[in-house]
């Protein structure tokens, strides 16, 4: 397991954008709820959380570079979250895109050593394309088992320890619903609230992934290529040990 029984537990920060100068970009209705909760069930697991509500790019970069140049050595892990629009790659900020890579790598541990060895966690609720997902009649399910192994090396990864949770495959789209918010977000809070101390994170985004897959359908019947559609999660990990939020006391960060 890693160690999380450091000082604190450490930053989270939420990037939320709702309003966009690209008339072209509608205003995410119903993403302050999802900033809401995510804010609410990170701290009950002992988070410091920051939201940045509509940065531009040259804001979030900023804001990002400054918090992998701190002394993380007091801290179990990195949390980042970003809500907004998207294509393959790329995310939208209030005034352009910029990459996925440009949010995790000034955390690689030849450019934040004090992270280095420790879980650096990034969700991103946003569209990874404009492919819909029109599902299939469920069947008898299949039981998949992988392998673990392991080696030792007196050298370690540089991008080990990453965890990337994005709200769709590369390509799809990302459903939200204006009153409720995101279905990923949703389903990430509902379980992190209910099982974050106790299941091991991999494991809890798998039940996120069964969440998005069998709670949610899109219902537009007047626009038959909106209407009845599915979603499904998909996550990239470098994690190199089980990670738990096991309970902690909460310490308040000094910002």
């Amino acid at each position: 397991e890693y160690k999380m029984s450091h000082k604190y537990r450490g930053r989270a920060l939420i990037f939320n954008n709702e309003h966009f100068e690209d008339s072209n970009l509608k205003s995410r209705m119903g993403t302050n709820v999802d900033s809401e909760r995510l804010e609410s069930v990170l701290k009950r697991l002992g988070f410091k959380v920051c939201e940045y509500m509509d940065y531009t790019k040259k804001d979030i970069l900023r804001k990002i570079n400054k918090t992998a140049a701190r002394n993380h050595s007091e801290y179990d892990c990195l949390l980042v979250a970003i809500l907004s629009h998207g294509k393959m790659g790329y995310i939208h900020a209030r005034d352009s895109f910029y990459s996925v890579e440009d949010i995790w790598r000034p955390f690689a541990a030849d450019k934040c050593p004090t992270l280095a060895g420790k879980p650096k966690l990034f969700f991103i609720q946003a569209c990874q394309g404009d492919l819909k997902d029109p599902g299939y009649p469920l069947q008898q399910p299949e039981m998949m088992h992988c392998e673990e192994s392991s080696f030792m090396s007196c050298r370690m990864p540089l991008h080990e320890d990453f965890l990337i949770a994005f709200s769709t495959l590369p390509g799809f789209c990302s459903w939200r619903n204006t009153v409720d918010g995101s279905w990923f977000i949703q389903s990430l809070c509902e379980e992190l609230a209910a099982n974050g101390s106790n299941r091991d994170i991999l494991t809890l985004l798998t039940f996120v992934a069964r969440r998005v897959a069998f709670n949610f359908e899109s219902y537009d019947p007047w626009r038959p290529t909106m209407h009845q559609k599915k979603q499904i999660t998909c996550t990239m990990s470098t994690l190199t040990r089980i990670l738990y939020f096991h309970d902690k006391s909460y310490q308040e960060l000094d910002e």
